[in-house]
């Protein structure tokens, strides 16, 4: 039987389901789950049957997401950080993660498990892939913007989340997401994840929507101030352009459009060919691990 789909909400929590669906809702929520070793404390059991029930407890909580119609969730698994706990410890996360995340691969939903990951790591790590670009002619200088290195993010296939939750009473990011969040609605609860319910999930969700309007308008905002410092730099290198042909700085109308057409046009067609070179080359990447974890 389904791991995710063991189970059916309660009369009362389809009833508040119906409810808060009504409003608008997170498409994408991430999680950093805090809490296993704290729990494991304060129910006098070891650490690692906390991490255990930390596991199910996502299991459930995707249950939750699919019920309220929430088709996409990041999760926060594992730091890099968390490398310097006991070898004990990390070992036995390893095996459970292994063992949990090979039953949910078998479940239909999109779930996104960050694993030895920081954010500062994938932004550095995105800058050097667009430098790597660069020094192979497959782009221009000019071609480095915010707008590519969302490309070059691990979750460039995903939309940024709308919605970040963090338990255990915890305030910070803890190096999660943190270019990908910077229009998402933060909200930390004080509950231990593997007590995690329905009800602060829902709770977390009515404060998405009580912000949803702000949230929207600073995020269009920010995406037509990039569109508008992109077209400053597109006007910037056809004027640059005529003035080489000779033109006067304003040049000729339809020449500056044609120009302005073809430099999208090309610059475009440079970051496409740029990704599918930076895909081919993750690829290689991942093809030579396996082969040496073999």
């Amino acid at each position: 039987m389904s791991w995710i789909r063991e189970g059916e909400l309660t009369i009362i929590e389809r009833f508040c389901a119906n409810i808060i669906k009504a409003g608008p809702m997170p498409k994408h929520v991430a999680f950093i789950m805090d809490g296993n070793r704290r729990y494991a404390q304060k129910c006098h059991v070891e650490r690692q049957e906390g991490h255990s029930q930390g596991f199910d407890k996502l299991a459930q909580t995707l249950r939750w997401c699919l019920n309220l119609g929430i088709r996409e969730v990041t999760v926060y698994a594992f730091s890099i950080e968390n490398f310097k706990r006991s070898k004990e410890e990390v070992d036995g996360l390893m095996d459970l993660a292994r063992q949990k995340f090979s039953r949910l691969l078998e479940e239909q939903c999109f779930l996104n498990v960050c694993f030895a990951y920081t954010s500062r790591h994938e932004i550095s790590n995105a800058v050097r892939e667009m430098a790597w670009g660069v020094e192979q002619g497959l782009l221009e200088p000019s071609d480095v913007s915010e707008s590519l290195l969302d490309k070059c993010l691990y979750t460039n296939n995903s939309p940024d989340p709308d919605l970040l939750i963090r338990t255990s009473g915890e305030v910070r990011l803890s190096d999660f997401l943190l270019w990908q969040t910077s229009h998402s609605c933060l909200v930390f609860q004080s509950v231990l994840w593997p007590e995690y319910s329905f009800w602060n999930l829902c709770e977390a969700i009515l404060r998405f929507q009580m912000n949803y309007s702000a949230l929207q308008k600073a995020r269009d905002s920010y995406m037509e101030e990039r569109r508008r410092q992109q077209m400053e730099r597109d006007q910037a290198y056809v004027t640059k352009k005529l003035q080489q042909e000779g033109f006067a700085s304003h040049g000729d109308s339809r020449r500056r459009r044609t120009l302005l057409q073809k430099c999208t046009a090309t610059r475009e067609e440079r970051i496409q060919g740029f990704l599918q070179a930076l895909e081919h080359k993750r690829a290689d990447f991942f093809e030579r691990l396996c082969t040496v974890s073999a």
